[in-house]
């Protein structure tokens, strides 16, 4: 994570970090047009359907992009493999978690989510540009594995299977998105809600460890995350990161999971 005093400081040094802005909105149009109309000075607009997922399919609604796709999307946006990144969104960090996560899980080492998004930017006073922006061509290379994840075939088998969703559409009482309501047998349930301060900051570290921990996500347990589509999972990976427990993502999770009517389904609490 990263504060907005700490972005400012780090673009006026002489080491400045990549900035993405990965707007976005489910089911909304993508946020290009939002990032024109305004953005952090010499950032790079990245679409996560576009750039962060494949197509939909059988592997759920968002996919991992194949590895040359987000290499050469990160490319476009001028990563490069020896300068931090700043990922940052309107959405309280869900998607730029997973800009995050897949950065991390191709190899860059110094990977960072701006704390409170684009409003903490704004209500910080810093400055904005306008327009679009092409910034010069990145040398990243993709190199996969870094971060763990979970296939659909292991999930049952995961120690503490933590639902990222919030918490009706984990009970099962709606399901505004995918065709079954409900979650994984054996699921626990921390929204991603639950990461977030009543500012829209993350909670501190120690208060983040005692939320996991009462649903026995610990440092020593198997863990991993999973939401409806493997966006907002990654939201509490950060989370989990932040609290010293390494969770593996579930990148098809429940879209993938009932694309199969034979597997079973849960409602209701655990």
């Amino acid at each position: 994570m990263t504060t907005t005093d700490e972005l400012r400081e780090a673009l006026a040094g002489d080491a400045a970090p990549t900035v993405l802005d990965v707007r976005y909105r489910l089911g909304g149009p993508p946020g290009r047009a939002e990032f024109e109309r305004g953005h952090v000075p010499g950032s790079a607009y990245v679409d996560l359907d576009r750039d962060l997922a494949a197509p939909p399919g059988p592997r759920g609604r968002h996919p991992l992009p194949p590895v040359e796709v987000f290499e050469a999307a990160m490319r476009r946006a001028g990563v490069r493999g020896d300068r931090p990144v700043v990922v940052l969104d309107d959405w309280a960090g869900h998607a730029a978690a997973r800009a995050w996560w897949l950065l991390r899980f191709h190899g860059h080492p110094d990977v960072r989510v701006l704390d409170g998004a684009w409003p903490a930017w704004l209500a910080a006073g810093g400055p904005v540009e306008t327009g679009p922006t092409t910034p010069p061509a990145g040398d990243f290379t993709a190199r996969p594995g870094s971060m763990p994840v979970v296939d659909v075939d292991r999930v049952l088998d995961v120690g503490v299977l933590v639902d990222a969703r919030a918490a009706e559409r984990y009970r099962g009482e709606t399901e505004p998105i995918d065709p079954v309501a409900g979650h994984v047998p054996g699921a626990v349930n921390v929204p991603t809600s639950s990461n977030l301060g009543p500012d829209g900051r993350f909670r501190e570290a120690d208060e983040l460890r005692a939320v996991y921990a009462a649903v026995g996500a610990t440092p020593d347990a198997d863990v991993a995350a999973y939401c409806g589509s493997g966006v907002t999972a990654a939201h509490d990976v950060l989370a989990m990161e932040v609290a010293g427990v390494r969770a593996a993502l579930w990148p098809g999770s429940w879209s993938e999971w009932v694309a199969d009517p034979s597997r079973p389904v849960a409602t209701g609490q655990d």
